[in-house]
């Protein structure tokens, strides 16, 4: 700490109305200012700013005369830590040396191992029945979209690269039902949304969840009874819902509900009503993660007892995810998902290393805040954390990214020229 007597936010005077004994006064201020450099201020852009022009001799001889002390120099003696090469600079004797592969732009971007493109982009967008945008506070950036916004939204996201877009539903509570009947019904605010995508922009791939929560007036993944989530009888209502999906347009569905067997239930009732196109993106890895509370802010789906960790995998278990992996593989799955990312890249490497299924990262909204609060913070540049972020899953095995970032990151991607 360095501060003087001049610095404090009384003066001198206010400090002898105190009646301060005057050695204390003095031992006080002989203290802080004992810590104040005598050295001339320099400013840290003085130092910093442009980086140092002046030539630095290769020899280093000399350099270290007028120190005032001596100096331990690694050329000298018997067993040198850095050698002289023929010209009598200092040299390190050290023939592979990595950082020539990293000393231009051109030369990294040549031998860069992973690129995230906007086409490993899944972009979530929230909806509701409204006629206008809503903003959504816990994730700043994020809205629910009236049909009109949700339209435009993709066609900006399109234009930029970015292909598949998620569709999560903020559903009325007079909709709402322990069976969740309201997830299939044709005319449904999802069902409505694909049909129009379609015809909007039908080079669009439009992927749904499959799960209950939305409209459950549990705020479960499945229907309850006695506290207890069904599991075959909430694969029944999943297969209803998938397969009215599909009748709507979908390209993809992604059964996020954790239920045992759904995988190869849905499959096969896809597949019995023609639908042996439509691909299935499995939450594989879903975990009952603490990172995923602004998601069910947007969607007013939080749970209304207790918590999902009956059917969600436990966050300390890792080899779970391979059985997991190995059944939804079994049982017709097309894509494998891990979710959260960040905090399960190990899971991803995992699942990468034991299935020749595409894998999916799903940046939660959890993740998506966190980065915006140290953004606005002004803690973290929020260009560069996000696309190191992505880089991440990617360099982890990814080759799929659901992220609430999609749209911004294609659009910093592009402005890069790194696409």
């Amino acid at each position: 700490l360095c501060i003087s007597i001049s610095d404090l936010p009384f003066s001198a005077a206010s400090i002898a109305n105190m009646k301060i004994p005057a050695a204390i006064v003095l031992a006080i201020s002989a203290t802080a200012n004992g810590f104040i450099s005598s050295s001339p201020t320099v400013s840290r852009s003085a130092l910093f700013g442009a980086g140092n022009t002046d030539p630095v001799d290769p020899t280093m001889n000399g350099i270290d005369d007028n120190l005032g002390y001596e100096a331990f120099d690694p050329t000298a003696g018997d067993s040198p830590a850095v050698a002289r090469n023929n010209n009598g600079g200092v040299w390190v004797k050290q023939r592979a040396r990595p950082r020539r592969n990293r000393k231009s732009a051109g030369v990294r971007a040549m031998v860069r191992e992973n690129i995230v493109t906007p086409a490993n982009f899944i972009y979530p967008l929230f909806i509701h029945n409204e006629d206008h945008n809503t903003d959504i506070v816990s994730m700043p950036g994020c809205q629910r979209h009236c049909a009109e916004s949700m339209l435009k939204e993709i066609g900006e996201a399109l234009e930029l690269g970015v292909k598949t877009f998620v569709l999560f539903p903020k559903v009325e509570d007079e909709l709402k039902t322990n069976l969740a009947c309201e997830a299939y019904n044709p005319e449904g605010i999802v069902h409505r949304s694909i049909r129009m995508i379609k015809e909007k922009y039908p080079e669009a791939i439009v992927c749904t969840d499959v799960a209950l929560d939305p409209y459950s007036d549990q705020g479960h993944d499945g229907v309850v009874e006695n506290g207890v989530i069904l599991n075959d009888i909430t694969v029944n209502q999943l297969c209803k819902q998938a397969v009215s999906q599909a009748k709507a347009g979908a390209d993809i569905v992604a059964p996020s509900d954790m239920q045992d067997g759904r995988v190869k239930a849905i499959r096969d009732a896809l597949d019995s009503e023609g639908f042996t196109n439509v691909s299935i993106l499995s939450y594989t890895a879903k975990y009952a993660s603490a990172y995923y509370g602004p998601f069910r802010d947007a969607l007013d789906s939080h749970p209304g007892f207790g918590d999902k960790k009956t059917y969600q995998q436990d966050p300390a278990n890792g080899r779970e995810a391979l059985i997991e992996a190995a059944l939804d593989a079994e049982e017709g799955a097309d894509m494998l998902m891990v979710k959260p990312g960040m905090p399960y890249l190990d899971i991803i490497r995992r699942l990468k290393d034991a299935s020749d299924l595409p894998i999916a990262a799903y940046h939660v909204s959890g993740e998506y805040s966190m980065l915006k609060a140290a953004v606005e913070k002004g803690w973290l540049d929020e260009k560069d954390v996000v696309l190191e972020t992505l880089t991440c899953f990617k360099r982890a095995g990814a080759d799929i990214i659901l992220t609430y970032y999609a749209k911004q990151a294609a659009q910093w991607i592009k402005e890069d020229g790194l696409y």
